[in-house]
């Protein structure tokens, strides 16, 4: 009877869920689904989500959803709220039901990442290890860089990361030749386009936070690779202590100029090994090689590894900058080339790098094979396999005949060791299939032995994650954007990786990283930046590695509007450092780690010569407004002496350094930021040097900071990038840039054969590196001030913009401004920047001539963009006229990139200048230089463009400037520029009336705001605090003033006298009260800032003085009772501000009128 009962009740439990499932009927389904995508829609591009079942019951509904819901980026948050939106649509007897929501086989609350998980929930379901981080650990990483001054405690510190940047150029074996895997259209191909964000941002950005960086492409674009090795006689020494060098294992040799499939050059040669010791005498290797010219070279070692090896081998590599050492851990990693860094070398025999068998453990085994010097160009020979061979086709072994770093990772890993079955999967068949097979295989292939896939060969490096760095195709008609996919998967090995932790910790990774990106375009240049889906697919790149694994298609690189942005290098850094910021909070929340992230780079560097021989580096921080954790905690400075190379850096933990200088030398200065997350990207250059026999002092402002995309155009009918107008300008180098577009047809945008498809391009320079903005002009135009006979110092122009730096005082200015110019990025939402005059800029030189100074001015858009730039006006036109004594006479003068001198004045020699205007890896081209026209009495032209006589220099004797339309910095001979800058200072110092320099040396030209922030700096060198404290406090003030209403750029010296009058009198009133209450010492503290501030008061007026000046306003304004008294006090109060206390005039009004 009871069973019976019990299965009734039961049938009718179950007739009741099955009425209340039904009670969700099919326009309430639609509803739902039609609420999900437009809540999906906000954030994912073509996110679709349709309802594909419901399981409903009074405490639960189950909705299960299609794949489209997964693409959205869920937090907690936004999931409550999508939740309760579903709520609302529900009938009201399942409003109290919990909700649940499926799609790609889970419930979304499942999908948010662990890094945004906060709930007390989680933090069990972590402790009863249901949830399993992915960590794989090791007492101490691959490589340290024992020499830094500096190391990250947080961040990305210790960290091993195996990184890619998408395809390569490879062997097509049907058509028996080498090729690019992708089109060339809008002036790259994917193929080198990506590495344009790996390796110049990405790659030191996760460096400078503390990860060691493993590539499967060779890394660095210098074409000279020079080998050292133990097998090769004059490449290789040892010297030896106690313990001596013995026979090791099998190593690297080089025997051979060419290599085919199967051929392994870390199979013919041998090792060395010896035994450490903690002190006393050391055992050394020392390799040596033959630079065939000076310049930048990777710096790779190998070495054979066992679990007895040390796991801090000291190496140390010599440089032009002097001697940087690393401890590598020999027991991960053997056998292959590992990344030590890039340095400056001088050309000649040198040694390169010393091995030492000193380490923090004795008797274990420290071994010496390889050094690799610079990337070189490939030497891996393809022919057709025997399978595909057709009759008649004639086949040989070729190379690629391209630098390494222009070829795919199927052949730098079969030239760094790696086994054929990892660099050929495909039996040497398919090179195409062959390389991105190879790269998921080598993540194995480092990963094996380690922590995490301890039962696997290999390199026992504990990689913690992977990253497909791709773009993508596909093209937009309608000048929309298609934007970034985020690729995973996670059903491999019953979706778990060893270890146990879930394969969905790979949708964690991609999820973040993409959310990062996303929004980081969005906020910064770009509002409609379209996100795509996070696909969970399989994939043969995020398949089969054995570690969370993310595929980033950025953007479409055949898309015009996708381009626009991913040309520019400010979007190349935003991009990387976004990548960077969603790698660490991945990792963070793996390892239960703080999330901070290194501080951007600083700003308004500037170097001037302070007393006792030294000179006072300064500079600013920048709060980064995307990430608030970014804040700088301190400072690393880097030294160059001449022409050296820059040493590894000095710690500081104020925006200042004191340091002495030998006269004769030429200093130079960068300047990092660094916090516990990591170090910053270095700032520009600045640059001083002291003369023994100075002729003067020349301030050398560097103006250009520009970096941007070439010039692009969107028209009806045509798009593209106009390289002739403006090429751009790369971020110290470009090395993605394969030649210029030739297609601008809208009609051909779809057309399949890329050589004539809209973007199409030449490929004349698909080799080439070429050169951008350096940041290190100060440096260059320095050496020919000096060989002038002049000392220099150097600043920033934002320093000078700023008041922070001052012309005042110094014989002369050089003001750099190269190519920069006002430019948009994309299409233009964010404005302009990099203008050449910027307004504040144009009120210190106004000033600064206008008490006789004299000023050299160069670029290729001095009058362009004052004439017709993004934001010219009026003012811009007549300062040119007024003050630089020129007028604009067109753009894009010259082609032929010659100038020569055609003035009759004698302090001008006859000469024929050369400036670069063509692709070259040190030097910017200067595509389109202007003409000028002289403005004014006594302005003149100099120089004249070779092809058609139209003036490139201008000359003002009455004005005291010198103006060229092409940059200084591009002359090509040293020897000419030395001339020029000679004849250019002699003609602008000789001009001037020493007795009209004599008379306004002294006179202060700089508003009472510029005057304080001098005053600031004087103070911070001269470490006087009670000075720095005062006026600080009054910079505080003005400030605020500044900011209270709308935005001005200086504080009017009548405002900036009543605020120092008030803090003046609050100072004293707070002295009298202090003495009141017998305490001297405050007392003394307080009228001590009351005296710095009365400096910048008029003199004070006596009673006598105040009563006199009160009765002539009275008197003026006619007022004749107390009626009158506020009339009185208005024009009082403006004409006696600063010479008198406010009250004090008060009272003495009264006083007269009474």
């Amino acid at each position: 009877m009871k069973n019976k009962l019990l299965y009734i009740l039961l049938l009718l439990g179950l007739c009741r869920q099955e009425v209340s499932a039904a009670g969700i009927d099919g326009p309430a389904r639609r509803e739902i689904g039609r609420t999900l995508t437009r809540i999906v829609a906000r954030e994912v591009s073509g996110g679709y989500v349709r309802i594909e079942g419901v399981d409903a019951s009074r405490k639960r509904v189950r909705i299960y959803t299609s794949v489209g819901l997964s693409y959205y980026p869920f937090r907690e948050e936004n999931l409550r709220a999508m939740r309760d939106s579903v709520r609302l649509l529900l009938p009201p007897e399942f409003r109290k039901a919990a909700i649940e929501l499926y799609s790609d086989k889970r419930e979304v609350g499942e999908l948010i990442p662990m890094a945004c998980r906060t709930g007390a929930e989680y933090r069990k379901l972590l402790r009863k290890k249901k949830i399993v981080p992915f960590t794989n650990r090791s007492e101490r990483p691959l490589v340290t860089r024992s020499s830094a001054p500096v190391v990250p405690s947080q961040g990305l510190a210790g960290r091993h990361i195996a990184l890619w940047q998408s395809h390569g150029r490879y062997f097509d074996q049907p058509q028996n030749r080498w090729k690019w895997q992708r089109l060339q259209l809008w002036q790259t191909c994917e193929d080198l386009y990506t590495q344009s964000y790996v390796l110049p941002y990405l790659v030191p950005m996760l460096e400078n936070a503390g990860a060691c960086v493993m590539l499967p492409r060779e890394r660095d674009v210098q074409k000279y690779e020079i080998l050292a090795d133990n097998d090769a006689a004059g490449q290789y020494r040892e010297e030896e202590g106690p313990e001596k060098w013995q026979p090791g294992g099998m190593g690297f040799a080089h025997v051979q100029q060419v290599y085919t499939t199967g051929q392994n050059p870390f199979r013919d040669g041998t090792t060395r090994r010896v035994r450490s010791v903690t002190g006393g005498a050391e055992s050394r290797a020392v390799w040596t090689a033959d630079i065939p010219e000076r310049g930048e070279y990777a710096v790779y070692v190998s070495y054979d590894s066992t679990s007895q090896n040390a796991d801090d081998a000291q190496y140390t590599v010599h440089h032009l900058g002097g001697d940087s050492s690393f401890a590598v851990n020999q027991t991960m990693g053997g056998g292959t080339w590992i990344y030590l860094g890039r340095f400056l070398l001088d050309a000649g025999p040198q040694e390169v790098v010393t091995l030492t068998n000193r380490s923090r453990q004795a008797g274990r085994i420290v071994s010496a094979d390889a050094v690799k010097i610079g990337g070189g160009y490939g030497n891996i020979a393809r022919t057709v396999c025997d399978s595909l061979r057709r009759p008649g086709m004639v086949c040989h072994l070729e190379t690629s005949g391209y630098p390494r770093f222009c070829e795919g990772a199927r052949y730098w890993l079969q030239w760094a060791g790696f086994d054929e079955k990892v660099y050929s999967p495909k039996e040497n068949r398919d090179d195409y299939k062959d390389d991105y097979m190879s790269r998921a295989h080598w993540v194995n292939a480092l990963t094996g032995g380690s922590e995490r896939m301890p039962d696997s060969a290999g390199l026992r490096i504990p990689v913690d994650m992977a990253l497909a760095f791709h773009s993508d195709a596909g093209v937009r008609l309608n000048d929309d954007i298609i934007g970034t996919l985020g690729i995973f998967y996670t059903r491999e090995n019953k979706g778990k990786f060893e270890g146990g932790a879930d394969r969905y910790r790979s949708r964690d990774l991609t999820d973040i990283v993409m959310t990062q990106i996303v929004e980081d375009i969005r906020s910064t240049y770009e509002p409609a930046w379209s996100r795509r889906g996070l696909w969970n697919r399989a994939y043969y790149e995020a398949r089969v590695p054995g570690v969370p694994t993310m595929l980033l298609e950025l953007l479409s690189h055949q898309n015009f509007a996708d381009m626009r942005y991913g040309s520019d290098p400010r979007f190349k850094f935003l991009v990387s450092r976004a990548v960077y910021k969603g790698i660490l909070r991945y990792i963070s929340s793996q390892y239960g780690l703080p999330y901070v992230v290194q501080p951007l780079p600083v700003e308004s560097l500037a170097v001037q010569f302070a007393e006792g021989g030294k000179a006072a580096v300064t500079w600013s921080p920048v709060m980064d407004s995307l990430e608030t954790t970014a804040a700088p905690t301190g400072y690393v400075v880097y030294t160059r002496i001449d022409d050296g190379g820059f040493d590894n850096g000095r710690y500081v933990d104020k925006p200042c350094l004191l340091t002495a200088q030998e006269p004769g030398r030429i200093y130079s200065y960068k300047v990092t930021a660094v916090n516990e997350g990591g170090e910053s990207f270095p700032s520009e250059t600045v640059a001083a040097c002291r003369m023994s026999d100075e002729k003067g002092t020349v301030l050398i402002v560097n103006g250009f900071d520009r970096v941007s995309a070439p010039l692009s155009v969107r028209a009806d009918s045509l798009a593209g990038f106009y390289t002739d107008i403006d090429g751009g300008v790369p971020d110290r180098q470009d090395i993605s840039f394969i030649g210029a577009q030739h297609v601008f047809d809208m009609q051909m945008a779809k057309c399949e054969v890329d050589s004539i498809a809209l973007g199409a391009c030449a490929c004349d320079y698909e080799t080439e590196v070429i050169g951008g903005n350096t940041f290190d002009y100060p440096a260059l135009h320095g050496r020919s001030v000096a060989g002038a006979g002049y000392s220099f110092c150097s600043a920033s122009v934002r320093a000078v913009e700023r008041g922070e730096v001052s012309p005042d005082g110094y014989s002369a200015v050089d003001l750099i401004l190269g190519e920069q110019r006002s430019t948009a990025i994309g299409r233009g939402v964010t404005g302009y920047a990099f203008k050449t005059f910027s307004p504040e800029l144009q009120a210190v030189l106004r000033r600064y001539m206008a008490g006789g100074g004299a000023l050299f001015v160069s670029g290729s858009y001095v009058a362009t963009d004052l004439w017709t730039g993004g934001e010219a006006s009026d003012d811009d036109r007549r300062f040119a006229e007024e003050v630089l004594h020129y007028t604009y006479d067109g753009g894009r003068a010259a082609q032929r990139g010659r100038v020569r001198v055609v003035t009759s004045h004698p302090g001008f020699s006859r000469d024929e200048y050369r400036y670069v205007n063509e692709y070259r890896p040190d030097r910017y081209r200067v595509e389109s230089p202007d003409a000028l026209r002289p403005a004014g009495a006594g302005a003149f032209s100099v120089m004249r463009y070779v092809e058609n006589g139209r003036t490139a220099g201008v000359a003002s004797e009455a004005g005291g400037t010198f103006v060229m339309g092409f940059p200084f910095e591009s002359i090509e001979s040293d020897v000419q520029r030395d001339r020029l800058m000679r004849d250019v200072l002699d003609f602008l110092l000789k001009q001037k009336d020493r007795c009209f320099v004599y008379l306004f040396k002294n006179i202060n030209f700089m508003s009472l705001e510029q005057q304080i922030s001098k005053g600031i700096m004087e103070a911070m060198k001269a470490k006087d605090t009670v000075r720095l404290g005062a006026l600080r406090n009054a910079k505080k003030y003005i400030i605020e003033a500044k900011t209270a209403g709308p935005e001005i750029t200086e504080l009017p010296d009548a405002d900036v006298l009543k605020i120092i009058s008030k803090l003046a009198k609050q100072g004293t009133d707070s002295a009298a009260i202090f003495t009141e209450q017998n305490r001297p010492d405050l007392a003394a503290e307080e009228l001590a800032q009351v005296a710095v501030f009365q400096e910048f008061l008029p003199k004070q007026l006596t009673a006598e003085e105040l009563a006199a000046e009160v009765k002539a306003v009275i008197a003026e304004v006619g007022a004749t009772s107390m009626k009158e008294m506020g009339k009185v006090m208005g024009v009082a109060s403006k004409r006696l501000a600063g010479r008198a206390d406010g009250k004090d005039i008060s009272a003495k009004v009264k006083e007269l009128l009474a």
